[in-house]
């Protein structure tokens, strides 16, 4: 049997500061090689050289075979170097220009072929919210907003829970009004792993972080930690 991993980061990690790389060797840890190979897609910043840079920092100090892939240069065969990896990471950013990317280059259908093969998936904010069907994303400049991911998971998720003052009430909100039935919502230096699609576990590289899901049950607001 085929284990299927995706490691959904809600905020922290090598973008911010190298620091401990507790969530990186966590990911690492799911590949029992001595040199996994890892894949970082930064796709939502615009394949921003720092970010790139940061990674290449990271996993390089955790002995990782690390490669990077670009859309805004010349991009490299997709379905050669997904399915050539260990691991994919998925930086943040524009998760609503990400997936239009994406989806023009196909990388979409590759990136569930990966996951079917055991590949594991990650990454952090757009990198987080892009497995689930749905995802509540600030791409729009005056408001946040649920899109259409890639639904390789079932659900609807949001990033930055506790760290951006308006994601907790616009969850409430559509909630409430029936827009969606219920959210996972993902903490700062916090991370949902899902293995096989459904079994859930925290994973807190901070202090005191959770994952919760809210849902609503007779007329009130359900928050249960995962």
């Amino acid at each position: 049997m085929v284990n299927k991993n995706i490691v959904a980061i809600g905020g922290g990690g090598f973008g911010r500061s190298l620091g401990k790389l507790k969530i990186e060797k966590y990911i690492t840890s799911l590949i029992k090689k001595d040199r996994p190979k890892i894949c970082f897609i930064a796709t939502a910043s615009g394949d921003n050289d720092l970010y790139k840079l940061n990674f290449y920092r990271a996993f390089s100090k955790l002995n990782c075979i690390t490669s990077h892939l670009d859309f805004f240069s010349r991009t490299e065969n997709l379905e050669k170097k997904i399915l050539s990896q260990d691991i994919i990471f998925v930086g943040g950013g524009n998760t609503k220009s990400m997936l239009a990317v994406w989806n023009e280059w196909g990388l979409n259908d590759i990136l569930k072929i990966g996951y079917e093969k055991g590949i594991v998936m990650s990454g952090v904010s757009a990198g987080a919210i892009c497995w689930f069907d749905k995802g509540i994303t600030d791409s729009f400049s005056d408001k946040l907003e649920v899109i259409d991911c890639l639904g390789i998971v079932k659900g609807i998720a949001c990033p930055h829970y506790d760290e951006e003052k308006e994601r907790e009430p616009f969850v409430n909100e559509i909630i409430k009004s029936q827009r969606i039935t219920s959210c996972i919502c993902i903490e700062g230096n916090c991370a949902l792993h899902i293995k096989n699609d459904f079994n859930y576990e925290t994973i807190n590289f901070g202090e005191n972080k959770n994952c919760l899901k809210i849902f609503k049950k007779n007329d009130k607001l359900i928050r249960k930690i995962l």
